[in-house]
């Protein structure tokens, strides 16, 4: 009996231990991979590692937008045991009362969102306590915040939005560039899925930095000045460029009214964050002139000497359109084509016009950018307007040669104007200077006009910050040489479909004239008045940022400081005359060609002083002119390197009281 209780014992004890030892070996053997990963499921963690966006400088270095560290607290609404009982440990721990957290946690929990963050850029007190927490429904997270210390070039930057995604600006522009690759951490945890240890398996790799050629001291200015005008003259917003015009790179871009980036923003459709230099297009008026005369300069006969009949100030178009000049006393008898820009003519600006020709305008006003995009990588930017040829009214030709029936940005207007400054090449605006520490190359640059004629143009403009221009005094720099446009474009008001007595007032400028450092344009939209004009309105901010800019660049002068001034008769000095009275009308256009050759023409209100007669430098060197006029008493501006080719005045004109001779050298 015993015998066979002990048989079955062993027997059980066998049957027992085969049975634990086909158990190990199920679990250690044939399923030991299935545990395990289910082991790891429940006691490992993969923990995305979010990369840092890369950092943004303007072009001396400084940081205009990075990445702080930082911890948020997240949760999963659809794992959470009571709503109510989160919400309330939530908002007691972080510091949340009156958050409105529980509506926001159903909401999410509604919709099955499985990640919800409860707050960003919690304290380090605040992350100890929620981890102390005997929960394990709630999560520390190591994120990144978005920080913009300087607080300015907001339409550049742009922002993110709660993802640490570009919304705006450069920051959505190249997204793809800056946001980075995130790297993954793996987690060991507890059974309430607290971490015990960690280890990383992928580094995140940060984003890529880009140095922007945006000066941050010139933007500072820029918008300093830019708000004060704005708010002076009643206007409702503004914008300003600054730039190099030999390489295009955007030293300044600007637009009122701003924003703090580092604020979320309030609406989806926020004015203040509309770029009103890039996005924005608008009638340009008077400071349009610039391409009517370069493109007569470069396909007619007409000279600066030429002579236009500006009608006495009234011209009649077809259809019963009357054009005026709105000169308070009446307009103008005969002017030269210098004269026509200096005193910005309106009616000088279509005869003239006339002679270049609607396909000619056409084909220049796209060979100086416009209707085109530039390129630059921010969203939203404007191309402006320009309609095809075939779709020109009778009256089309008239308008668009002085500034109307055609959009601009002034990111455009700052890259025409560059075709001057720098003898006649359209270069591309570059607003990303390197990107991870490799300069980003220039874009070959596209001859507009030739070069005497950009020389000739830049005399012509340098007479409107002169006495009787219309951007005197307001443009005129002390110790520098300046040459620029106005422009006072009526507003149209496309509910009651007429123009109005509210302008956008620009100026358009360079400086120095021997050899063009910067251009700057200024425009303020929904001006009104006579201190809503171009000339009042942005040549005061032009003053103000060229002023700063040339002593930041440390710029040599070019003028003395007692520089003799124009001798003029005392008078009002004429700017009415530069508002461009946009409704033109429809009909035949049959403007009359009123104009000559003649190379001297009497320039109104100058009073005639005697001086010395211009030397001939044709052929020389610029050591030999230099000399030759040293000797004669005489003030030569050299412009370029050879020989000397082109001379302004020529030679054997009388040179005015403190008129200088301008030459050009080429090899």
């Amino acid at each position: 009996m015993v015998e066979r209780r002990l048989i079955v014992l062993v027997v059980a004890l066998a049957l027992w231990s085969a049975a634990v030892i086909e158990k190990l070996a199920s679990l250690q053997l044939v399923h030991h991979e299935e545990y395990a990963r289910k082991a790891r499921a429940h006691q490992e963690v993969v923990r995305p590692i979010p990369a840092s966006r890369g950092t943004i400088y303007d072009r001396n270095g400084q940081p205009l937008a990075m990445s702080l560290p930082t911890q948020s607290v997240t949760v999963n609404p659809t794992k959470l045991p009571d709503l109510g009982v989160a919400a309330e440990l939530l908002e007691q721990v972080l510091h949340m009362r009156g958050s409105g957290l529980y509506d926001k946690l159903k909401q999410a929990c509604d919709k099955g969102r499985g990640y919800f963050i409860v707050k960003r850029q919690i304290t380090p007190e605040e992350a100890e306590n929620v981890r102390a927490l005997p929960v394990d429904w709630i999560d520390v997270e190591n994120t990144s915040q978005r920080h913009y210390p300087k607080k300015i070039a907001a339409h550049v930057l742009g922002g993110v939005d709660f993802a640490e995604k570009g919304n705006a600006g450069i920051e959505k522009g190249l997204e793809e560039l800056l946001h980075g690759e995130a790297g993954q951490e793996m987690l060991l945890t507890d059974v309430k899925r607290r971490g015990i240890a960690s280890w990383q398996s992928t580094e995140p790799k940060p984003g890529t930095a880009l140095t922007l050629t945006i000066d941050e001291r010139l933007q500072f200015v820029a918008e300093r000045e830019l708000a004060a005008q704005v708010v002076a003259k009643g206007a409702t917003s503004g914008s300003a460029v600054v730039m190099n015009p030999s390489t295009g790179d955007i030293l300044v871009l600007a637009s009122y009214p701003t924003f703090d980036p580092n604020e979320p923003p309030q609406s989806d459709d926020d004015p203040a964050r509309e770029n009103h230099a890039t996005g924005i297009a608008f009638e340009p008026g008077s400071v349009f002139k610039v391409i009517t005369l370069s493109a007569a300069l470069e396909t007619t006969k007409l000279t600066p000497a030429s002579l236009i009949d500006c009608g006495n100030g009234i011209l009649n178009l077809p259809g019963g359109r009357v054009v005026h000049e709105a000169e308070a006393h009446g307009g103008y008898g005969i002017l030269s084509m210098a004269d026509v820009l200096k005193h910005s003519s309106n009616i000088g600006a279509i005869r003239i016009g006339t002679v270049v020709g609607k396909q000619n305008m056409y084909d220049y006003v796209r060979r100086f950018g416009f209707s085109q995009y530039t390129g630059i990588p921010i969203p939203g930017e404007s191309h402006g307007s320009l309609r095809p040829l075939i779709r020109w009214s009778a009256n089309s030709l008239a308008s668009i040669s002085m500034g109307a029936e055609v959009s601009v940005t002034t990111l455009q207007l700052a890259q025409a104007i560059s075709v001057v400054a720098n003898g006649g090449l359209l270069v591309k605006p570059r607003l990303v200077l390197k990107r991870g520490g490799q300069t980003v190359p220039l874009q070959p640059p596209v001859r507009v006009i030739q070069p005497e004629t950009a020389f000739t143009m830049r005399k012509l403009m340098e007479a409107v910050v002169m006495p009787g221009g219309t951007g005197y005094p307001e443009a005129r720099l002390e110790g520098y040489s300046a040459a620029g446009k106005t422009g006072t474009a009526q507003i149209f008001d496309t509910t009651a479909k007429r123009y109005t007595h509210n302008y956008n007032g620009s100026f358009a400028g360079m400086t120095p004239l021997t050899n063009p450092s910067i251009v700057v344009v200024v425009t303020l939209n929904g001006t009104h008045g006579d201190l809503g004009y171009g000339g009042r309105a942005a040549a005061p901010v032009f003053h103000a940022i060229a002023s700063e800019a040339l002593r930041i660049m440390e710029v040599p002068r070019d003028l003395p400081d007692d520089a003799p001034k124009t001798l003029v008769a005392a008078q009002k000095t004429p700017r009415d005359d530069e508002v461009a009275l946009a409704a033109l009308g429809e009909g035949p256009n049959i403007l009359q060609d009123a104009v000559d050759d003649a190379r001297s023409a009497p320039r109104p209100n100058e009073v005639a002083v005697l001086g010395p007669t211009v030397p001939n430098f044709k052929g020389m060197t610029m050591r030999d002119v230099l000399a030759e006029a040293a000797s004669r008493g005489l003030t030569v501006l050299p412009d370029g390197s050879g020989t000397a080719r082109i001379q302004d005045p020529p030679p054997g004109s009388i040179l005015r009281q403190g008129e200088r001779i301008r030459v050009r050298f080429a090899r």
